[in-house]
């Protein structure tokens, strides 16, 4: 968050440079008292940092006239060279804007959320006459119940499964159902009701969704219950068999219910949050509980300044984390946020529903809070000593390489293809805390000219994509990161392609690297190659050179993954799909009738004709596509 537009105690007063000050001052001239966000560029376009204000005349004001509440503040302002500002209708969209802003432009002097992976829910689809359990992540636009979020991929595919023996519900696509003559596996291992093949009417599969969806919203003794009245009333009636099998239902459904229940009185929703900061690190522990259960927490390192205090930490943390994401009705804090009841005003306004966020002082809310406060603890002190480590391995890095300084943001690359079949370039992404999995990014090599296992060709298509949209992003003013030091899975050869397309770009500010296998391919006998050096290695215990045997063992592992998939889907296209007039209806109709591609391939053009929806002139064009011979 921001600071008030009122003056306060401790506030220091600091000369600006005069192109900062006459910049500063021509915008309070013309800022408008209204409320609003204010965002401050630095001399190459960067954002340095969003604000909001009540009033934006007042804001800019104070930092025309030098007064700062730290010396890193007017460091900020004496680096400004270009201020945008946003009038909005009140101080509650202004938070939210500056939210929205930050989380997208990643200033350098705000606190800052990492590490920002998406959550996955459950989703019961009513889109269908036999709803769909299944998971789900993204928007919210499939007609259906959401129920969320679950911190852990694991702790989701655990409930589904649950679901699936206490429900019996279909997790089956659409086009499976409609295809189905006879139940699939699942239901012979008692995971599915088989709705597809009319083994269950669609009125009591419609009673077994809503019984999912009332365990989902925390009513599980009332299903449970009713579910002990349906076994006992089997057992008087000597139907042992169906007796057994509710007796099961029951047994999964007590199980998840007692795994994740909450010993906390009146907390039915909530998120929890704990922040330890400590050392100018901190960390912030979330737990998410629904319907009273606990479904999972997760970690975060947001970038923070020694000079921010705790409330302004959780309060910039509190509006980035909900950015996107939906707000429940109760939040938990162990530390009071910074302008509380306007971040309230802002949540509820968003979540169309009245937002608490408490601070609580005793019972069973105060332990769910002490519980995340120990996990924030225990999280930041790991945290920290891995850092430790791992700086200093960076300053080896730093010294093999000959770099200016320790390197943020390392950028590996390595290719993947058989005989030049479906290529795929990979890049991973690492720094000081780890592996970014979530900037990954692979590419699908599409250049028709490339010699099928050109490796050369591939590694230009992959640099030319990768820095030609970083310079032309950065060309249109947005924030980008530009990596420090790039790794090149090849020898001189690739990294001479390499060299060739940054110069090309006008990218010459980036190390690059050529890290070439041993002549037996072992590990620590790796040769390096850098422009205007002999090819080198690193001592054999080096943990510089342990460090990039992981970072490239990763890059070959992420290109792989990413190849075989790539793969799998080519093994899996039917060649229905690339003929001209063959929709979804007459190819399943084609399948129905023939059996298969290779079938619908050795029919006649007669025989063609005789399935429904395909007229004499497409039955030639699929006749004609099998035997182009």
């Amino acid at each position: 968050m921001t600071d008030e537009t009122t003056d306060i105690p401790g506030e220091t007063e600091a000369p600006l440079p005069l192109q900062a000050a006459e910049l500063i001052a021509d915008e309070a001239r013309r800022a408008p008292d209204k409320p609003g966000v204010y965002r401050m560029y630095g001399e190459d376009g960067t954002c340095l940092y969003v604000g909001k204000a009540k009033s934006l005349k007042k804001r800019v004001i104070q930092y025309a006239q030098g007064r700062f509440h730290t010396q890193r503040i007017g460091l900020m302002v004496s680096l400004t060279r270009s201020m945008e500002l946003v009038v909005t209708a009140s101080e509650t969209e202004a938070l939210l804007l500056e939210s929205n802003f930050i989380k997208k432009l990643k200033p350098r002097f705000n606190v800052l959320m990492r590490d920002d992976k998406s959550f996955a829910e459950l989703m019961i689809r009513r889109d269908h006459r036999a709803p769909q359990v299944r998971k789900h992540r993204g928007a919210h636009n499939i007609p259906g119940d959401y129920f969320g979020p679950f911190a852990s991929t694991w702790a989701v595919n655990h409930t589904l499964n649950t679901l699936q023996k206490a429900f019996l519900l279909r997790s089956c696509s659409d086009s499976v159902y409609e295809t189905r003559t006879r139940p699939c596996m699942l239901h012979q291992i008692k995971r599915c009701s088989a709705p597809c093949t009319g083994l269950i009417s669609l009125e009591d599969y419609s009673e077994l969704v809503n019984e999912a969806e009332a365990f989902l919203r925390g009513k599980s003794r009332t299903v449970i219950s009713r579910l002990s009245q349906e076994m006992q009333a089997a057992s008087d009636e000597m139907d042992f068999e169906t007796a057994a099998r509710v007796r099961d239902r029951i047994r999964a459904l007590s199980a998840i219910s007692m795994e994740n229940s909450v010993n906390a009185d009146g907390v039915a929703e909530a998120d929890v949050f704990a922040l330890h900061a400590e050392g100018g690190q901190a960390c912030v522990q979330v737990f998410f509980y629904r319907a009273g259960q606990n479904w999972g927490g997760r970690a975060y390192f947001p970038r923070v300044d020694k000079t921010d205090s705790d409330p302004e930490i959780i309060a910039a943390f509190l509006g980035q984390f909900y950015e996107d994401k939906p707000i429940p009705r109760l939040i938990l804090s162990n530390v009071r946020p910074h302008e509380l009841e306007l971040l309230e005003a802002a949540f509820s306004m968003k979540a169309e529903h009245r937002v608490e966020i408490a601070r609580p002082l005793r019972g069973g809310k105060l332990s769910l809070v002490d519980h995340a406060l120990t996990n924030a603890r225990e999280a930041l002190g790991r945290k920290m000593a891995e850092n430790s480590a791992t700086s200093k391995i960076l300053d080896e890095v730093c010294e093999a390489f000959g770099l200016d300084a320790r390197p943020e943001r390392i950028e590996v690359y390595d290719n993947a293809h058989i005989q030049g079949t479906n290529a795929v370039g990979g890049m991973i992404v690492a720094g000081p805390d780890g592996f970014r999995k979530n900037q990954y990014r692979k590419f699908n090599i599409r250049g028709d000219d490339l010699t099928p296992g050109d490796d050369y060709g591939m590694m230009r298509e992959v640099m030319r994509r990768r820095f030609g949209k970083m310079v032309k992003d950065e060309e249109a003013g947005e924030a980008v990161e530009r990596p420090d030091l790039l790794l090149i899975d090849g020898g001189a050869g690739q990294l001479a392609e390499v060299l060739a397309v940054l110069a090309d770009l006008g990218v010459d500010d980036i190390t690059a690297v050529g890290v070439a296998k041993g002549p037996d391919r072992d590990a620590g006998k790796e040769h390096f190659f850098m422009p205007g050096k002999p090819p080198f290695m690193l001592p054999l215990k080096s943990p510089a050179l342990y460090y990039i045997q992981r970072l490239r063992d990763e890059a070959h592992r992420f290109a792989n993954g990413a190849h075989a998939k790539r793969r799998s889907m080519d093994i899996t296209k039917n060649p229905l799909d690339e003929i001209e007039g063959v929709g979804p209806g007459r190819k399943k109709a084609l399948l129905h009738a023939f059996g298969s591609a290779k079938g619908v391939g050795r029919a006649s053009v007669a025989d063609l004709v005789k399935v429904p929806g395909v007229n004499q002139a497409l039955a030639e064009r699929i006749h004609g596509f099998f035997h182009k011979s």
